[in-house]
């Protein structure tokens, strides 16, 4: 397959959808990189426990891609280890994002968010991880955002498609289908490593201040944010605009 033309506009959602619906994560994957304008396709990462999949799935093919990382401030030494050693054995492109606000200033001014429930939750997502996030997707002129969420994941992953619709942003989840055999597999195959608090008993890593070890399932999402909720906002549409965009598409 060639590559498609820089000048050549972005794919409708119709299209988009039709060549990704029954495609392997590969195959996906090499879609994206031949028919989107170079720059504006960017994926982005938490470093978090199988992030080594997607990173390696993806810069195979795409080696240059921007790797953005939205960075709370608050995450573990580990997860910091973790991201250096994966950026130099893949050679990344990382581009890291972060709150305008340091995380000494916000404590200062709102205390300890995440010991303030839900709400407190949703403003420290809002602060630290949605801002941060449209903020990298403005500069850097994102059109289409890779992301490598999983059906099985949580209730509202469950409902999404390879692609939908982000805002005026075309999302796509290559590895949405896998199950967590095909995960671990793939790790084996290709020699990748799992995030290393793994072996602590944290089957799913975020914030030092609102993770905790789980039942031992890699895929359980139950100690994070302190069980109050499972996502983290950066996946699910902010605005009402948004999610009727979501809603028209037939997603």
């Amino acid at each position: 397959m060639g590559k498609t033309p820089a000048h050549k506009s972005n794919p409708s959602l119709a299209e988009a959808l039709e060549a990704t619906a029954n495609a392997t994560a590969e195959e996906t994957v090499d879609w994206a990189a031949h028919r989107f304008p170079s720059g504006g396709l960017v994926m982005t990462s938490s470093f978090g426990v199988q992030a080594a999949v997607m990173l390696h799935l993806v810069t195979r093919r795409i080696p240059d891609i921007a790797v953005i990382w939205i960075d709370t401030g608050f995450n573990f030494p580990e997860t910091y280890q973790f991201a250096d050693q994966l950026t130099r054995r893949f050679s990344l492109n990382v581009k890291i994002y972060q709150s305008l606000m340091s995380p000494a200033h916000m404590v200062a001014l709102h205390g300890p968010l995440w010991e303030q429930g839900v709400e407190g939750m949703e403003t420290y997502n809002r602060l630290r991880k949605v801002e941060p996030r449209d903020r990298a997707f403005a500069e850097l002129g994102v059109t289409t955002w890779m992301s490598g969420l999983r059906r099985d994941q949580t209730g509202y992953r469950g409902t999404l498609r390879k692609t939908e619709p982000f805002g005026k942003i075309l999302k796509l989840h290559p590895i949405l289908d896998w199950s967590p055999r095909e995960v671990r597999d793939y790790l084996k195959a290709h020699d990748l490593p799992l995030h290393p608090l793994v072996e602590k008993g944290y089957p799913s890593i975020g914030d030092w201040h609102s993770t905790v070890s789980g039942t031992g399932d890699l895929d359980d999402r139950s100690g994070r944010f302190l069980g109050l909720k499972q996502e983290c906002g950066l996946h699910i549409p902010a605005t009402d605009a948004e999610n009727q965009s979501r809603d028209a598409s037939g997603l």
